[in-house]
């Protein structure tokens, strides 16, 4: 998932210290509990081969591109772009095995790589970010070779992750509250399969599944949540007065999640998948 991420170097919670930039934050809590366990699955719905040539659009921190790079192996190429500087910088820090990486600082409307180059294509909780969605689907068009795959997942919303929207607008404010919501705007699988015909893709097909997740603590998720994500410039004038009710509000209607010393909850996905 990319996002415009604030980068501010220490965060004071209640007397813990969220150290480390925004995305340090996405890949240390975010990327193990949801953005991992949901790029797996979206890299064994390609079947990826051996010597294939993969891209992955909007790649955050790059765990989709680390996961494809073993795949396809040293013989295969991945590419991997982003528009946040701040997240490929934590990518090309992580060790891959397989497939060698390159990393590009680009928006996905415009990539700057030539036509017929990738077999593959994928895109993992981004394309919901994307302004001109039709326009970062014909980018990969344009690069996939003919016959080339593409595999794009957004998320629906569910009642889980509307406690924290409903909460951060009430605490917070609007804005904050419309980044929770834009998580889960791209969610109608009519209107994901009517831009991938728009941006000219065939053999276009939308499936949602649903996956058991196992999160922290209610507190400690919520905070975890807040810093690895646009959240945390969003509050950073926020008073401990108003801290202390979003802290409240979210902990107390998230007591239906809580199971084992966490939280349990399921968190729907609609995969597309389509052919140049």
């Amino acid at each position: 998932m990319s996002a415009s991420l604030e980068t501010s170097a220490t965060r004071p919670v209640y007397g813990k210290e969220y150290g480390g930039t925004a995305p340090e934050l996405y890949e240390r809590y975010f990327v193990p509990v949801i953005g991992g366990p949901f790029a797996a699955d979206l890299v064994t719905e390609a079947s990826l081969r051996r010597s294939e040539r993969v891209l992955d659009v909007a790649c955050g921190t790059g765990v989709v591109a680390r996961l494809a790079a073993e795949q396809v192996g040293p013989s295969g190429s991945v590419a991997a772009l982003d528009v946040n500087s701040a997240m490929l910088a934590v990518a090309r820090s992580i060790p891959s095995a397989g497939a060698t990486i390159r990393w590009y600082e680009a928006a996905a409307e415009s990539m700057p790589l030539p036509d017929n180059t990738f077999d593959v294509a994928f895109c993992q909780l981004g394309l919901q970010f994307v302004a001109d969605k039709v326009a970062a689907l014909r980018e990969m068009r344009r690069v996939l070779v003919p016959g080339g795959r593409v595999f794009v997942s957004t998320p629906p919303p569910n009642a889980f992750f509307r406690v924290l929207e409903d909460a951060v607008a009430t605490h917070v404010g609007r804005e904050a509250g419309g980044f929770v919501g834009m998580v889960f705007s791209l969610a109608d699988p009519a209107t994901i399969e009517r831009l991938f015909r728009e941006a000219g893709f065939h053999d276009v097909t939308v499936r949602t599944y649903n996956k058991p997740l196992r999160l922290p603590a209610a507190r400690e998720f919520l905070w975890q949540y807040v810093h690895c994500t646009p959240l945390a410039a969003l509050m950073s004038n926020l008073d401990g007065a108003h801290m202390a009710a979003l802290e409240s509000h979210v902990i107390e209607r998230w007591q239906k999640w809580a199971d084992d010393g966490g939280l349990k909850c399921e968190q729907g996905m609609n995969v597309a998948r389509a052919h140049k």
